[in-house]
């Protein structure tokens, strides 16, 4: 014996202008939640359930608009698979250009770039000895944020 359910649908601005019709996954709509102006006049599928006093307290926890840029910068560091393998190349100690070079399986050229990119974002250091310039992580806090990561995909 077949079952029919019914269920509620919610209209929807799309990219183009044009109304879009959503179907709920529960009957008579329910879950659905109506759109939202947000404060730069785009529209929300969800409604907020907090009440104002909570909205406050959690906006005032989040960190200012600088900081949350900065934290997004360093993240878009992470986002180069040579960045990384130099990273790791680094986690034992300090290497030079050719040797890390050498295991990541790269010129010289682009770890020196890559190595200027990881400075600037301040995960790596270098120290001079003579001609040569050995680098290393810049703290413990690289190497958590490697581990971690590792951590959480291999999850």
């Amino acid at each position: 014996m077949e079952q029919s359910i019914e269920y509620g649908t919610i209209s929807l601005p799309s990219v183009d202008g044009e109304e879009a019709m959503r179907k709920s996954p529960y009957p008579d709509g329910e879950g659905l939640v109506s759109t939202d102006s947000l404060p730069d006049g785009e529209k929300s599928t969800m409604a907020s359930s907090l009440p104002d006093e909570a909205k406050a307290t959690l906006a005032d926890a989040l960190p200012d608009e600088e900081m949350l840029y900065d934290l997004a910068d360093l993240f878009k560091v992470f986002a180069d698979t040579t960045r990384i393998k130099i990273l790791y190349a680094l986690m034992d100690g300090e290497r030079c250009v050719a040797d890390i070079a050498a295991l990541v399986g790269a010129t010289q050229s682009t770890v020196s770039h890559q190595l200027r990119i990881l400075k600037q974002a301040r995960l790596v250091k270098f120290q001079r000895e003579g001609k040569n310039i050995f680098y290393a992580l810049s703290d413990d806090h690289v190497y958590t944020m490697l581990s971690q990561g590792m951590t959480h995909i291999c999850e």
